[in-house]
């Protein structure tokens, strides 16, 4: 690579980096907090909540008695038998109407209430994926820059072994061929540092999405940080509480019952209705004339009445038996997204339960292995002063230690996100739980994960809160609802 080229390239990166920094540093809490004030999903569930709950007022209407009004005003004129009349009428009535016995309307009040509950079970799952969103989102952006942490490192020690093979070929202990092979891992690295700095950018463009801003520099993880295993231990307690809590299966089961509601609310068609009926009316006549002697009628009435009227429907070209038959045909398929919601939900369980259990043995395997690395790079080194190995084998060494640790970095934060997605598929999912992540977070460059030298952490260190089953969440359901 050019020296122009190079120098034009590591600028980017400089000022890449220190814009990102520059500012002062924003921990998971308060990133979780712009996203509840600006994150574009987060407020639609919000006015989709506001809508829904309108649903019960909506329901119960059909149970209210219903008050209308209604008149006309006509301007006859009357020719007949060579006789003309001219007279206004002017007439209204005011009707009340009380449902007596309408069942399709009690079946509609009580979708209306579990209309409610469905609402507010759709606003909690969309709380919960806000709180995972933001901490994938901010993850993903930690995990981008500490792999160009890394290759910057790496740099740095490739910059150190190309001047080291430059020197040993001035002075006739080593060929070209170390400094050529120091060359072209030095070019690498700066074509992979312009990748990995594209993909911090791209992460950070997605944790805007969710903020409505450009976020500045977040905090990064404490060095050596211990991540404790789920607890209850057994995946089939964390599978139980997910069939029972789980937001989307509490969605289904709802509007299961919705469905159910609806097949009785079709076959009310078939049912008599009832209802008192009181209504008053008045009408006035006036402005009568005509060609003769004759007096036209001018004068006003008016009429009440109270009673009550029924109706038996008897036949409807069979719509009401093709809605009852349609409507079964919907609970059906409900039971069915009842049982896929399920499904889901345990697999979302089983998946993230293994995450961990498979995290915290792989960071144990890197944790070793950097170690390994690192001692295995220090042997080379000395190995090539002395003559007995070649500058591939320390350029090797370096990209093992630095892969390693970057696969470290990163095997952390999957697994810290592991135990927050199993939380969320098993409806447990809450602030505080974002919280206890956040206090392993440090806006202090000393205290975070250091580019070169990580240790294996010891149980002096903060540890991870890993996931714990809480009581189930309370939603309101109506009366007589039945779980199936």
């Amino acid at each position: 690579m050019r020296p122009a080229l190079r120098a034009t390239l590591l600028a980017i990166l400089t000022t890449a980096g220190y814009t990102a920094t520059s500012a002062q540093a924003v921990d998971l809490m308060q990133v979780y907090g712009e996203a509840l004030a600006n994150d574009a999903v987060y407020r639609a569930a919000r006015s989709s909540l506001a809508a829904g709950q309108e649903r019960e007022t909506q329901g119960r209407a059909g149970l209210l008695p219903t008050i209308t009004a209604g008149g006309s005003y006509t301007r006859n004129d009357q020719e007949a038998f060579g006789q003309s009349q001219r007279y206004n009428n002017n007439a209204y009535t005011v009707q009340l109407t009380q449902p007596l016995l309408r069942m399709g309307n009690w079946e509609s009040y009580q979708q209306g209430k579990l209309s409610v509950a469905v609402s507010q079970a759709q606003f909690a799952q969309a709380q919960q994926d806000l709180i995972m969103r933001v901490a994938q989102a901010y993850f993903d952006v930690l995990t981008a820059q500490d792999a160009l942490t890394f290759l910057k490192a790496q740099e740095t020690a490739i910059t150190e072994q190309l001047a080291s093979a430059k020197r040993n070929f001035e002075v006739g202990t080593a060929t070209i061929t170390d400094a050529n092979e120091a060359e072209a891992r030095y070019d690498l690295a700066i074509a992979q540092q312009v990748a990995a700095q594209n993909d911090v950018e791209v992460r950070r463009a997605a944790l805007q999405q969710i903020i409505g801003r450009a976020p500045g520099a977040l905090a990064t993880l404490r060095t050596g940080v211990n991540i404790a295993p789920p607890s209850p231990a057994a995946v089939d307690e964390w599978v139980k509480q997910a069939e029972q809590q789980n937001f989307s299966v509490i969605s289904q089961q709802l509007a299961l019952e919705i469905a159910s509601r609806e097949i009785k609310r079709s076959r009310a068609d078939h049912y008599p209705t009832v209802d008192f009926v009181a209504a008053h009316s008045r009408s006035v006549q006036s402005g009568g004339q005509n060609n003769t002697a004759l007096t036209a009628f001018n004068g006003a009435g008016s009429n009440n009445s109270v009673g009550v009227q029924w109706a038996i429907p008897l036949f409807s070209g069979f719509a009401v038996d093709s809605r009852v038959r349609e409507t079964i045909a919907l609970e059906e398929r409900s039971r069915s997204d009842l049982e896929n919601a399920r499904r889901t939900a345990v697999l979302a369980v089983r998946q993230s339960y293994w995450g961990i259990s498979n995290g915290l043995v792989q960071i144990r395997a890197l944790q070793a292995a950097q170690n390994s690395s690192q001692s295995a790079l220090e042997s080379n080194r000395l190995g090539y002063q002395v003559g007995v190995r070649i500058n591939i084998d320390v350029l090797n060494a370096q990209q093992q230690l630095f892969s390693t640790r970057r696969d470290l970095a990163r095997a952390r934060y999957e697994t810290i996100l592991s135990g927050l997605r199993l939380k969320l598929a098993s409806g447990a999912l809450r602030e505080e739980d974002l919280g206890q992540v956040n206090m392993l977070l440090t806006a202090d460059a000393s205290q975070s994960l250091p580019a070169y030298d990580n240790p294996v952490p010891d149980n002096t260190k903060p540890a991870v809160v890993m996931p714990t089953r809480r009581p189930a969440p309370v939603i309101q359901q109506a009366p007589g609802q039945q779980r199936r």
